[in-house]
């Protein structure tokens, strides 16, 4: 279905000017926007200053009779000087922002012949910075007036070297952006400031494939949400947000996952599937970990992005889906190259903009702005604020910010310190004693045995004793990916909810004693319930567990 063509311009007060009959004499600019004999403009969103509302009332008759298919929507636009950048400039940057695109069904141009010099080049910054999703447009008279003639439309370009003034908004919008990319945190490493900063930029301005290389943990999921939610918001995407961790892929299913496949292909192919890449169409795909591809889906891969068009499993035609990839790995491709496990032609092609993620220990300047990030979200999830005393803090981060702590799992780890923190803090206040349990629990977590830490002193049992006792436990009913994804803290709560499920006869007697204190501050008690949407939470059943 063709998309619907939506002009935004000002009403010209002196061009567009004239209440008697004499005004259809002359070229009238936004008159000739709906006389084009070959182009239909559905709806003209129409600025005007409150004084000349009567003229604009006039040109949306005018325009109704020449164009009856033509919505006119009237704006009034009340600027105290329509020659100050800046006012101009925020009046229709808050109509713009506030405003509903749809790209996915209408295309927009922006009609720049009237309107003061300042409201011509407000509007070709909203367009150049893809607040407007659309092209420039001016109307011409032609060269020998008369009476309903038209004119032409053409595209424009400005010189806007002169303009500091915008410059700097510029600026400023761009500094939102940076610190949109970073969820508002003030980080102060220096080197991961400017990564960012270029990132930003490239995000905006290239759809072309991107690297994001560093450790497990380090964020490259999250940078690439962030950076799909940036540009969503810059109208250059109109699809979803889709990711996949390739390190799950695996066999015949992995082609299948992410081309799709034909109903009947092979076993098990009951019904046609879409596919991931089809999934992403107009929209931005992340694969996490892509060095665990196998080479024939790499191949696959590669004329995807090349050519925007694949072929799914037991298809015998292609199909399309135009993607923007990003993907993220945590090993050097480089070497993987060199040893014949990945393509030289795909890392080639996605090494355009390669950017490595430093780990959390090698920004140690960036723990404490990342803790009170994480101490707000606690609160806001928890619905209780939740602070360090100041020796306590002063502790916590003499520890996390030295060489004992090497953060292996980065901010996995981090934010599951700070959440057990917040969680075990009474009163809201996070005290030395608690930091100091969980630093011997980090300690242990890091050092894979040694000092008997928090769990061990909990039960009086060797740490290394309980650990490997748990994760037999886990790895009885989970399998080894799914373990190895569980932090400290949940394994040996998990480990412990099995222990007791094991020694019960039913699921309602495990669950009574498992919650045998709040049950009784509950209105309404159902202990098999909460315990069955715990176990679905680590997709488990009680028959699945079950003595």
């Amino acid at each position: 279905m063709a998309k619907k063509n939506v002009a935004i311009g000002y009403l010209g007060s002196q061009l567009d000017g004239g209440m008697g009959p004499g005004r259809w004499e002359k070229w009238r600019p936004t008159i000739s926007l709906v006389s084009q004999p070959d182009v239909v403009v559905h709806r003209l969103e129409l600025f005007h200053a409150p004084q000349h509302l009567a003229l604009g009332r006039l040109l949306r008759d005018d325009m109704a009779k020449l164009s009856p298919e033509t919505e006119v929507r009237l704006i009034e636009m009340a600027v105290e000087d329509p020659w100050d950048f800046g006012e101009v400039y925020a009046s229709l940057y808050d109509w713009v922002r506030s405003y509903r695109f749809d790209p996915s069904r209408e295309q927009y141009w922006a009609h720049i012949t009237t309107g003061t010099h300042v409201a011509q080049i407000c509007m070709f910054l909203m367009v150049e910075a893809r607040f407007i999703p659309g092209v420039l447009l001016q109307t011409s008279p032609p060269r020998k007036w008369k009476e309903g003639e038209p004119g032409s439309m053409t595209l424009i370009d400005l010189d806007l070297s002169r303009y500091d003034r915008i410059a700097q908004r510029f600026q400023a919008e761009r500094h939102d952006a940076v610190t949109f990319l970073k969820s508002g945190i003030a980080t102060r490493n220096g080197r991961f400031n400017a990564l960012i900063d270029e990132i930003e930029r490239v995000a905006v301005r290239s759809r072309a494939p991107m690297l994001l290389a560093g450790p497990t943990g380090a964020g490259k999921s999250f940078l690439a949400r962030r950076m799909f939610e940036l540009k969503k918001s810059r109208h250059q995407l109109d699809g979803e947000f889709v990711e996949v961790n390739c390190a799950t892929l695996r066999g015949d299913g992995a082609a299948s996952t992410l081309f799709g496949h034909k109903k009947g292909s092979f076993t098990g192919a009951m019904a046609d599937r879409a596919g991931l890449l089809r999934s992403a169409d107009q929209g931005l795909l992340f694969l996490d970990e892509i060095g665990e591809l196998g080479l024939d889906e790499q191949a696959m891969l590669l004329k995807a992005i090349e050519e925007k068009r694949f072929l799914p499993v037991g298809a015998d035609r292609e199909v399309g889906s135009d993607f923007q990839l990003i993907a993220g790995t945590n090993r050097d491709l480089r070497a993987e190259v060199a040893a014949g496990r990945f393509r030289d032609d795909l890392f080639a092609r996605i090494n355009l903009w390669t950017y490595s993620l430093p780990g959390l220990a090698e920004r140690p300047e960036d723990i404490e702005p990342n803790v009170d990030h994480l101490l707000q979200l606690s609160a806001r999830e928890a619905g209780r604020a939740v602070r360090f005393n100041a020796e306590a803090k002063a502790r916590y981060l003499g520890f996390a910010q030295s060489p004992k702590a090497p953060w292996r799992g980065n901010f996995r780890d981090l934010s599951a310190s700070v959440t057990r923190l917040a969680t075990l803090a009474e009163g809201g206040r996070i005290g030395l004693p608690l930091v100091e349990a969980e630093i011997a629990r980090l300690t242990w977590l890091w050092s894979r045995g040694g000092e008997a830490g928090a769990a061990g002193l909990a039960t009086g049992r060797d740490v290394d004793d309980e650990g490997d006792e748990a994760e037999q436990l886990l790895l009885s009913v989970l399998d080894r990916a799914s373990v190895d994804a569980l932090d400290l803290f949940d394994r040996l709560q998990l480990a412990t909810v099995l222990r007791v499920c094991r020694a019960s006869p039913s699921l309602s007697e495990a669950g009574r004693r498992l919650f045998h204190v709040s049950r009784h501050a509950r209105s309404v008690v159902n202990d098999a319930d909460r315990l069955r949407k715990y176990l679905i939470k680590h997709g488990l059943t009680w028959d699945r567990i079950a003595p």
